[in-house]
């Protein structure tokens, strides 16, 4: 029967002409039964390996920028999931990745405040901000190490564009941008040490979490003051 089939595919392939019939070995079989038995499922078959190719061309790239991000904080959150995805670390752990990459833009912007910026207030709360956002952030690297939890060393893509774009101000329209990004920054940063200090798993990073907390409000009425003082 093997000898019959490639003997078939083999006259279709070498005359494909349509509407004729052969005989072979006393069969007589036309071109359009040769067709329908033979070179349809052919076809077909080739038709699902072009999809399947397809396909994967789709999903490998994806696949491949997942795990080859450059992100500082998507890394280290990829590292915390193989190593904390199904223990009550885990949510402590994304606490600690977003806290390290806002403490690092608190520090940046900072240093951006005392060269740009044109009010003395503002300069002086921007050194306030290297200062102990800096301390904050020593800690927390500490203790992340001793946890074993994964944390940023550079600043995330996000948080770099913020960066950049407050770079580009300087004097009074420095000092009105800087002024209102503190205000919502510190408001979001209450927010989460607040949650974190109350409904952390982690007893030392929930203790930490609440003894920065005082901070962090104090810094929230300073950013509100400052942003009175601009407007």
């Amino acid at each position: 029967m093997e000898y019959y089939n490639a003997a078939y595919f083999f006259i279709i392939v070498c005359i494909g002409i349509s509407g004729q019939s052969f005989s072979f070995t006393g069969k007589v079989v036309s071109i359009n039964q040769m067709k329908i038995r033979y070179v349809q499922p052919i076809t077909k078959t080739m038709k699902n390996i072009v999809h399947y190719f397809m396909c994967l061309c789709l999903v490998i790239p994806m696949a491949c920028s997942k795990n080859n991000s450059t992100d500082s904080t998507e890394m280290a959150e990829e590292e915390n999931e193989d190593k904390f995805e199904k223990t009550e670390v885990n949510k402590d752990a994304e606490f600690a990745v977003a806290a390290a990459d806002g403490g690092m833009l608190e520090v940046a912007l900072g240093e951006l405040a005392v060269k740009n910026a044109n009010s003395a207030q503002i300069r002086e709360f921007g050194q306030q901000m290297i200062k102990d956002h800096g301390q904050g952030n020593d800690q927390l690297k500490a203790l992340a190490e001793q946890k074993g939890i994964s944390i940023p060393t550079v600043l995330s893509d996000d948080s770099q564009k913020k960066v950049d774009e407050l770079a580009l101000k300087t004097g009074e329209a420095f000092d009105k941008e800087y002024a209102k990004l503190m205000v919502k920054d510190h408001k979001d940063d209450v927010d989460e040490f607040k949650k974190q200090a109350e409904k952390g798993n982690d007893p030392e990073l929930r203790a930490w979490a609440g003894a920065v907390l005082p901070t962090l409000e104090h810094h929230l009425e300073m950013a509100e003051a400052n942003a009175k003082s601009v407007e």
